[in-house]
């Protein structure tokens, strides 16, 4: 009876229909190979990327992520549900396809056994079933999502007008992708009903839920034999040809994106990669394509055109002409030309490519990303954390930059900061012996790390030691501390700009001689741990400096008064209990080092009640003065990333304090609340201003 529970595969084909079914097969599976192949010819162009390191604990930290569908169902759980059903079922069938064929190909046909067959083969057909349903369910769903046109899946560029580009054919490979899988599918369930009517009803194809019902329809069409038999190779060639086409098309996410997953780094963006030696022979920046690395031209074709980044990017809902899904598209396109593969269905340009008109061949930052493009970025790092796939958008751009510096193709604002940082140590071009003038109106002496021994050296920054708006903040935050006992000093003049902003721009120069100066300086101090109450010098002191021979322990200062409150020493009244105020999450303190915990325990412990923007910690909006924009003109822009959040911090009614914690927060939001009109509606306050008033 066992021996009856199954299924026979080629059911009634002759000797040549199998044959035929083979040699189609195998020239599908040269096609594919083909395609694979000049993939990897593309990626071995690239310079290596030190990534083959814990290959083990990569795998399976990329398979949790794919089999949770955890960064797909990030901030959009409707997508990631439905992209979860179809994952997992076209794993499932996947599964289930694979094991026919070494049953009828490898145990059949040399052993002369089957395991298609009795109670194995009901369960097999029962989970075929129900994960081909879901399959279909989710598929229907992302149709559904996509009729919506919601903004991130709108192919329009924010960089150029619609006559200059052509962007159908990313339209038309999501079709066909889509329905290619639809096609597979339905016909799966056809086939199967159309076997299970012609063979009677046998009651353990009822195991077969979908089909069996699909029977009962089918049953009167007539000639199910014939029909069987042609669905079948219907079926049987939209699989072969969706195969052919995976490397040509986005369908090659399904296997680049586990890879790019795989190979990703957390602290990528925080640690930039440092230019090599040889590198540095040629030039700081990228000028070829053999200068990015094999993950990054990995990252190009791992991009599924989602548009998260895209709708994340402060930059592009500023009106700037930057989207980093663009940024990568565009590299995409280009370097596929570069390698004589154009994509089949990507974007084309008014003069029929990615090159610019009149030149041979263009140059990368500047004809094939325009120079506005790469400056529009703050660096806020939401493009790499919205992303599903591990992309790295970063490290392309800065590395573009670098080009870009190297060429002194920037604006004069953020030449003469650059300048001024190289010539005083500082943007504000003031000598360095000014670096502690804000001490003076203290009434007391700040330790001199340097020639006394002290528990915490202070890192003070730029902003906090000369803008005229926030040197009442650094006296308050060194008061408090000298008021509570702490040990602390500061470098005086041997302080200089930490760098952070300025190996962003792309000036790696300039950023390690700053990284070295300092760390001298660190050097000769003498001191247990550094706190520092900017989130840009807490980045690159605890990420980057240890490159440089400079490890430390490194606190962000809400994370030391956290820690003084546990000790102790840190006491607040409950003095502005139940004052409404929201939190704005520093880009470089929240996204880059997932600080966000400890200005929340400041805030609870000060007792005032805390309204979250929709838009918090991780996913907190950038205020725009990032990546060196602070040093360049915004006058252009639509409406600038900090008047936009000021306008969320609004709508969220009736809160009194727009709270920070970074002094370039504080610059940037106290001018978006002049310029957006909102004086007298909101007040910007640092977590040190609402310590003082609790002690």
């Amino acid at each position: 009876m066992e021996e009856m529970i199954t299924r026979e595969i080629f059911r009634n084909f002759p000797v040549w229909m199998k044959a035929s079914f083979y040699v189609v097969g195998l020239l599908t599976v040269a096609f594919f190979v083909y395609g694979f192949w000049l993939k990897y010819k593309k990626y071995s162009r690239g310079r290596d990327a030190g990534r083959f390191n814990h290959l083990g604990k990569r795998f399976m930290k990329a398979l949790g992520k794919m089999a949770t569908n955890s960064t797909v169902m990030k901030r959009d759980s409707y997508a990631g549900i439905a992209h979860w059903m179809i994952f997992w079922g076209f794993i499932v069938l996947l599964i289930g396809t694979t094991i026919i064929a070494l049953d009828q190909d490898f145990l059949h046909l040399i052993f002369g056994v089957s395991v298609l067959k009795g109670t194995f083969y009901l369960w097999f057909s029962l989970f075929m079933d129900v994960f081909g349903v879901l399959f279909i369910v989710g598929l229907f769903m992302m149709l559904f999502r996509r009729a919506k046109k919601l903004p991130q899946l709108d192919y329009t560029r924010v960089d150029r007008k619609a006559d200059e580009y052509d962007r159908k054919g990313y339209m038309t490979d999501d079709k066909i992708f889509t329905w290619f899988l639809l096609l597979i599918a339905f016909t799966g369930f056809f086939i199967e009903a159309l076997r299970i009517a012609a063979d009677g009803f046998p009651a353990f194809e009822k195991w077969s839920p979908v089909g069996f019902a699909l029977a009962r329809v089918v049953d009167s069409f007539g000639s199910l034999n014939t029909l069987h038999m042609l669905t079948w190779w219907f079926h049987g060639i939209i699989v072969l040809l969706f195969i052919a086409y995976i490397p040509y098309s986005k369908a090659m996410h399904m296997l680049i994106d586990f890879a790019n997953l795989m190979f990703t780094e957390e602290d990528a963006v925080k640690k930039l990669p440092r230019v090599t030696e040889e590198k540095m022979k040629e030039g700081m920046g990228y000028v070829k394509i053999d200068d990015f690395t094999w993950k990054e031209l990995m990252d190009f074709d791992a991009c599924t055109k989602c548009g998260r980044c895209h709708i994340a990017c402060p930059a592009k809902n500023s009106g700037a002409p930057l989207s980093p899904r663009d940024v990568i598209l565009d590299m995409r396109t280009y370097a596929d030309a570069t390698i004589g593969k154009p994509e089949i269905f990507g974007q084309i340009f008014n003069n029929g490519s990615s090159k610019a008109k009149g030149k041979k061949e263009p140059a990368i930052a500047g004809d094939v990303i325009k120079a506005e493009t790469l400056w529009s970025c703050t660096t806020c790092m939401a493009c790499v954390e919205a992303c599903p796939v591990g992309i790295e958008h970063l490290t392309t751009i800065v590395n573009l930059r670098r080009t870009l510096v190297d060429e002194g193709n920037m604006e004069d604002m953020l030449q003469d900061a650059l300048m001024n940082i190289g010539d005083y140590g500082n943007s504000f071009g003031k000598p360095e012996r000014m670096r502690a003038k804000w001490t003076k109106d203290l009434d007391f002496k700040i330790k001199d790390a340097r020639k006394e021994e002290v528990e915490y050296l202070w890192f003070v920054g730029d902003y906090a030691s000369f803008d005229s708006r926030m040197q009442d903040m650094t006296r308050k935050v060194a008061s408090i501390l000298n008021k509570i006992g702490l040990d602390f000093g500061i470098l005086y003049d041997g302080e200089k700009n930490s760098g952070n902003d300025v190996r962003r721009i792309g000036e790696e120069g300039l950023y390690e001689m700053l990284a070295e100066d300092n760390i001298a300086a660190f050097e000769e101090a003498s001191f247990k741990e550094i706190f520092t109450t900017d989130p840009h010098s807490f980045n690159t002191i605890k990420n980057e400096y240890p490159e440089f021979g400079g490890s430390y322990t490194v606190h962000h200062y809400t994370g030391l008064l956290c820690k003084l409150i546990d000790e102790g020493k840190l006491k607040l009244s409950d003095k502005l209990k139940g004052v409404k105020v929201t939190y704005h999450d520093p880009c470089y303190l929240g996204r880059y080092n997932g600080e966000t915990a400890a200005p929340r325990r400041l805030l609870e412990a000060l007792g005032v009640e805390l309204v979250e923007m929709p838009r918090n910690k991780e996913n907190s909006f950038c205020c725009g003065a990032g990546g060196g924009r602070i040093w360049m003109d915004d006058s252009k822009l639509d409406e600038r990333p900090s008047e936009q959040r000021i306008k969320e911090a609004l709508s969220l009614g009736n809160i009194e304090y727009f709270i920070i914690a970074c002094p370039k927060d504080y610059a940037m939001y106290s001018d978006a609340v002049k310029t957006s009109g909102n004086e007298g509606k909101i007040a910007v306050r640092d977590i040190i201003e609402l310590i003082e008033e609790a002690l």
